[in-house]
Formats: C-alpha cells, sequence, structure tokens
C-alpha cells in the first residue's frame, strides 16, 4: 500500500489521505483466514436472507394479526435457511474465537 500512496498522492491527495486515515479498517480484512475472504466481501447479507420474507409479506398484503405476521416470518426464515450455504472454512471459526491471529489470510504460529 505505501507503493501506492507514492504513487498516486500527488495526483490524488484527498482520495489517498482518505486511505490513509483508514488504513487499519480498511486491512482488517486480511486478518482473517483466507477461506472466509469470500463472504466478507459482501456488502448487505442480510438482504438476501430476508428477500423471500419480503416477498412473501408484500404478497399477501394483509396477513392478518401482528402474531401471525410474526408467526408467518418465521416459518418463512425456516424454510429459507434450508437453501442457505455453510461458511467456507467454517472449521476456522474456532480458531478465530480462541484468540489465534490470522495474517494474510493464514494462521499465524500454525505449529
Amino acid at each position: 500500500m505505501n507503493t501506492f500512496m507514492e504513487k498516486y498522492s500527488p495526483k490524488y491527495a484527498p482520495a489517498t489521505e482518505c486511505l490513509a486515515k483508514d488504513r487499519d479498517e480498511l486491512l482488517t480484512f486480511y486478518d482473517f483466514p483466507a477461506e472466509h475472504w469470500v463472504h466478507l466481501r459482501t456488502t448487505n447479507p442480510i438482504e438476501s436472507a430476508f428477500a423471500t420474507i419480503r416477498l412473501r409479506h408484500r404478497r399477501t398484503k394483509g396477513n392478518g394479526s401482528a402474531k401471525a405476521c410474526r408467526v408467518m416470518i418465521l416459518k418463512l426464515a425456516q424454510s429459507a435457511q434450508r437453501n442457505w450455504r455453510k461458511l467456507n472454512g467454517q472449521d476456522k471459526i474456532i480458531l478465530i474465537l480462541q484468540g489465534n491471529k490470522f495474517v494474510d489470510g493464514l494462521l499465524l504460529n500454525a505449529a
């Protein structure tokens, strides 16, 4: 990133200043296992999970009481979760929770 900053800061000073200011947050991505990167790149994981619920809720228009609405949402979510795929590298989640460090997607001190 230093090479990038040196090359482009004269021409794009505001943009490179913004990158330099938020550098730690931008590079946090690499502190996770490489298998998780594909999941971390998504911009809104919640939207796809609720797309089925939103569609059905709009179609029913008047779905009765608040309790009936909550039950319908619960059942739709349970039905939708059967099609969700598991995280890549799900076995590495326990390593993260145990406090192990990853550098550039690789486990630090893997021995």
